[in-house]
């Protein structure tokens, strides 16, 4: 009887030991999934960290009431407003990284709740925080047009407010759903399109009853009763779907950065309805929700995050040299550059304007190459030195009436962001207008890190070139061939600074009607001087080229003048019909890419080079 009723005990035992073997086996694939997918995550915004600090440079937030009431004047102006303030924590972007990870946290414990997801379904909120992943690592070029308040976190918050609500609708009583559309309605100048993800996802929570045929009717014409009743003077399309992102200016459009969004809605949706109770309740006892629903979710998250995000090393190492350079970190811009094989137009300026300041720009500028490249820019964005870092350059340059009119501009479309406020403060110190400095010193300083900001002083250099030269608004272009093409032409300027750019710009821009003037200049502010190696392969060119009946007669060092001869004895050889620049440019450039004989033939025609494969030289 005793060994009959051990046997029995024993018969019951497997199957407990074996579903607590199940049950462990799930719960280290679950943990161990989203524990993947948070070290994913991590490294995604380490990567671009100096992203978040541009978002935090490149956004407005103004305290006070006119910036509050005219962001409330639009639906979902008031998660703009917040998303707007916790922007300023990009200053640090572990910072703000950290408070944003903090939000997806809350949204995926939420989400859990409101979709009702138990053991490995659960995993299925990790896709909804992979498309607000993706929302703030997509943008590219983007980050310097929009004019989106908030941006960076509106969305990630807005969603998070749904869920809750969602969640308390759903620890409701059916009958009181009609309670909680009527709610949305209301809601909907404070949430936008949010308010209407709510709706729907409470919509498809159960069989359809006329309570949410009501629903269904709201969701179709919330947009127009609130655009008749309180949003009248806004165009329609700015009233329905309100604060969800439109990547739109005038020239340009881009549908590709709302992919996320539209997948966020339909995997919120799907979830909303049975997918989750599918994935785990019907299939519960089977392999795939315990075990590879989790891995699935993590790899779908992962796969669509890293396909869809922007990431070039020029779009990092521009954003780190506006930074260094708004900071008058030279060396640091230096440094970045010298790394730099394929720098674009942004970079070699910020480049020449280092060498300015640190000295050697006519032994070291071509050394280190004066060829841009164009920017890695999948969305043919109009996107140039302008949008990137004109009024810096022009600020050091001593432009300081361009550089005031060029970020009042871009200031209007895009808002005044730090980085305009720290350029017109520094330009209004240089022009000794205390009054208008304190001004915009005072705008940033309500900035919770910017509160013992002041103006760097206005370095002698910068002085020197701003009363050299009547710094008049010409209004006519704002590229970086016309900043060429003005600098070029301060030969007439009494200035040492002011000679040296002359010639150096003069020499960029390949004219020898400009070069001649700007040496003779160059020449009687640096008496007895020694003549630069850059300077004398210019001169030796020109001489060879474009000589003129008052051109300067100077020695040269041998060396170079026999380097030069060599020089057109190796493209004598090379050029044959049939090859392309490109090609010739290729082959010279490990012997010659440090001259400025090398950007005088190739500079001007390389960066386009993709588009000029058929254009072949003539013998």
């Amino acid at each position: 009887m005793n060994w009959g009723l051990d046997d029995s005990q024993s018969i019951y035992k497997v199957p407990h030991i074996r579903m607590k073997k199940n049950n462990i086996a799930s719960s280290v694939v679950l943990y161990g999934s989203l524990l993947a997918f948070m070290a994913f995550t991590v490294y995604i915004l380490y990567i671009n960290q100096e992203v978040f600090y541009t978002a935090h440079d490149r956004s407005e937030f103004l305290y006070g009431a006119p910036f509050f009431h005219t962001l409330m004047q639009k639906p979902f102006g008031l998660m703009q407003y917040v998303g707007a303030w916790l922007t300023q924590l990009f200053f640090h972007p572990a910072l703000g990284a950290g408070v944003l990870v903090a939000i997806w946290m809350f949204i995926f414990l939420v989400g859990t709740k409101a979709f009702r997801l138990q053991g490995s379904a659960s995993a299925l909120m990790l896709l909804p925080v992979a498309c607000l992943l993706t929302s703030i690592v997509d943008l590219g070029y983007w980050v310097y047009l929009s004019s989106i308040r908030g941006y960076w976190f509106s969305q990630s918050v807005g969603y998070l407010v749904m869920l809750l609500l969602l969640w308390a609708a759903r620890c409701t009583p059916r009958k009181w759903h009609l309670a909680w559309y009527l709610f949305a309605f209301c809601l909907y100048p404070v949430l936008g399109w949010f308010a209407l993800l709510f709706v729907l996802c409470l919509v498809v929570v159960d069989k359809l009853t006329w309570r949410e045929f009501i629903g269904i009717v709201l969701l179709i014409f919330t947009a127009s009763i609130w655009h008749t009743q309180l949003y009248s003077d806004l165009n329609f399309s700015d009233v329905m779907l309100a604060g969800l992102p439109r990547f739109a200016t005038t020239i340009d459009s881009t549908e590709r950065l709302t992919i996320p969004f539209w997948v966020l809605v339909a995997v919120s949706v799907l979830l909303s309805g049975r997918l989750g109770d599918w994935s785990f309740g019907r299939l519960g006892n089977l392999a795939f929700s315990r075990l590879v629903l989790p891995v699935l979710c993590t790899i779908v998250g992962i796969v669509f995050t890293w396909s869809l995000m922007f990431h070039d090393k020029n779009y990092i190492d521009e954003m780190r040299m506006v930074r260094h350079a708004s900071d008058n970190n030279w060396k640091e811009v230096l440094s970045i550059v010298e790394e730099n094989k394929k720098p674009t137009c942004t970079m070699v300026f910020l480049k020449n304007i280092a060498l300015m300041n640190e000295g050697g720009q006519f032994d070291r500028s071509f050394k280190n190459g004066n060829i841009s490249f164009p920017i890695a820019n999948p969305e043919s964005l109009h996107v140039t030195l302008l949008e990137i870092a004109s009024p810096l350059v022009y600020y050091n340059y001593g432009m300081m009436n361009e550089a005031i009119r060029l970020s009042f501009e871009l200031a209007t479309h895009c808002g005044f962001s730090p980085f305009y406020l720290k350029v017109l403060s520094r330009c209004a110190l240089a022009k000794g207008e205390e009054k208008v400095e304190e001004r915009y010193t005072t705008i940033l300083h309500h900035h919770p890190f910017y509160r013992n900001w002041q103006p760097a002083p206005v370095t002698a250099k910068v002085n020197e070139l701003q009363h050299s030269f009547p710094d008049e608004l010409s209004g006519v272009e704002n590229s970086d061939s016309y900043i060429v093409n003005n600098i070029s032409l301060w030969y007439e300027a009494d200035s040492k600074a002011a000679s040296e750019q002359a010639l150096f710009y003069a020499m960029i821009s390949c004219d020898s009607n400009r070069f001649w003037p700007s040496l003779r200049k160059y020449l009687k502010m640096h008496d007895g001087e020694i003549f630069p190696v850059h300077a004398q392969e210019a001169y030796i060119l020109f001489m060879d080229k474009a000589p003129e009946e008052k051109r300067v007669m100077i020695p040269v060092e041998e060396t170079v003048y026999n380097r030069y001869i060599k020089l057109l004895d190796v493209m004598a050889k090379l050029v044959k019909p049939g090859k392309t620049l490109g090609q010739v440019a290729e082959e010279m450039r490990g012997e010659w890419g440090d001259t400025y004989w090398f950007y005088y033939f190739f500079g001007r025609q390389y960066s386009n080079m993709s588009d000029r494969k058929a254009n072949e030289i003539q013998s």
